[in-house]
């Protein structure tokens, strides 16, 4: 018997994931969990009904979706507490992941509930670890606002980001959000789009945005799908802001004690201002 199989526990949640493409990515265990449970909360019950049907799977749906989870937590705990099995999935990869189920998940947990995870596809995880982006330190994003003036505020507060930053993105809003990160980042960072991971049309780009743009530009096609965007900052570009940086603490030494000089120049490049009193003290030191 499959360990944590629905067959061994009752009364509780599985957070299922479900393939982001490649039918193959759908694990032997998440496929019998659906299976097993009484019943099976989906996104889109429509969408998760061809699944279920592709692999001979009969279930009792109803839907969890962003307009109605909160009011379905209650609902999700009175099955559980009747002793029934319930399996969350989204349309495609792993539930909560840019997808409804929060709301639930945390309100079971407070009750002191089960919830239990059957691991499977996961579009940022996919992509990232094939990018050739660092994969050590990164931070997910979600989906990126539509307006261009609250996206390129987002992707300004990055750059006091460390690590690789993962943003997911959709066809018709492709072109702009890279066009956003050139304006922001000029070609101070590294690009890497995933495009139709998993699927017939997989795709990466890599890049500066203004490479990315002209490939767009070149075709068309490659704008098509669903799009993981991945931005890191080059050694090159990190050494180089440390340059100027310390230029402008420098400046500021020869006339302003070093906490006076730490807080202007804080000021003006957006630095923290406790590493900048450090940065200035080596320098004194040096």
């Amino acid at each position: 018997m499959l360990p944590h199989s629905s067959d061994d526990v009752r009364g509780a949640l599985y957070i299922v994931a479900t393939p982001i493409g490649n039918l193959d990515d759908f694990s032997k265990r998440a496929e019998q969990v659906l299976r097993d449970v009484d019943y099976i909360a989906a996104e889109d019950t429509r969408h998760s009904r061809k699944l279920l049907n592709h692999f001979g799977i009969e279930a009792k749906l109803f839907s969890i979706h962003d307009h109605n989870e909160k009011d379905k937590a209650d609902y999700v705990a009175s099955l559980l507490d009747d002793g029934k099995n319930v399996a969350l999935v989204s349309d495609a990869g792993t539930p909560l992941i840019s997808d409804p189920g929060y709301h639930v998940v945390h309100a079971l947990r407070a009750q002191d509930h089960k919830v239990l995870p059957v691991p499977g596809a996961c579009a940022l995880v996919a992509a990232l670890c094939a990018s050739g982006l660092p994969t050590d330190q990164f931070f997910f994003a979600g989906f990126v606002p539509a307006k261009s003036k609250a996206r390129c505020d987002l992707f300004e507060s990055w750059k006091k980001q460390s690590g690789t930053v993962v943003f997911y993105e959709s066809t018709h809003r492709v072109y702009d959000s890279v066009k956003d990160v050139e304006k922001v980042y000029g070609d101070t960072a590294q690009l890497v789009l995933a495009r139709e991971v998993t699927k017939t049309f997989e795709t990466f780009l890599s890049g500066t945005a203004s490479e990315i743009l002209t490939k767009f530009d070149d075709d068309a096609n490659q704008m098509r799908g669903e799009f993981v965007v991945m931005l890191h900052f080059t050694e090159e570009n990190t050494d180089e802001s440390e340059q100027e940086i310390k230029r402008i603490l420098g400046v500021l030494l020869e006339d302003l004690p070093v906490k006076q000089a730490a807080a202007i120049a804080a000021k003006l490049t957006g630095e923290k201002k406790n590493g900048l009193y450090k940065m200035a003290l080596e320098m004194q030191g040096d």
